[in-house]
């Protein structure tokens, strides 16, 4: 498991997706690597955190972070710990803010790591 991610955080595998967004697995990778969603490796195998999912599909402020996040020279890894993490400037993980509809406050305290 990635550093800084609670050992207690739930996964979804590709598979996991494909039934739950009723999509093929091509198309969960797609998401991946179009970033819509963020995976990392556990035990090599590729899981994406369950928080990053909205009912059937991806949490759709969540790739917009995950680019400026990538844009700050941020790894993917890096990117899902800093998203599961408690964040000060929030005082709430940043996911947290994103699932409550606070995207423009993550957006700020993501805009503030670049520099």
């Amino acid at each position: 498991m990635p550093q800084n991610i609670a050992p207690d955080t739930p996964f979804l595998t590709v598979p996991d997706l494909v039934e739950r967004f009723g999509l093929a697995p091509g198309k969960i990778h797609r998401l991946i690597e179009d970033h819509h969603l963020a995976a990392v490796r556990v035990d090599g195998v590729l899981r994406v955190p369950a928080e990053f999912v909205q009912d059937d599909h991806p949490l759709p402020p969540l790739r917009g972070t995950i680019l400026v996040l990538l844009d700050a020279g941020f790894s993917i890894d890096e990117t899902v710990a800093w998203l599961l993490a408690h964040n000060d400037e929030l005082g709430e993980r940043p996911i947290d803010s994103l699932r409550a509809g606070r995207k423009s406050a993550v957006r700020r305290a993501t805009q503030a790591l670049a520099f």
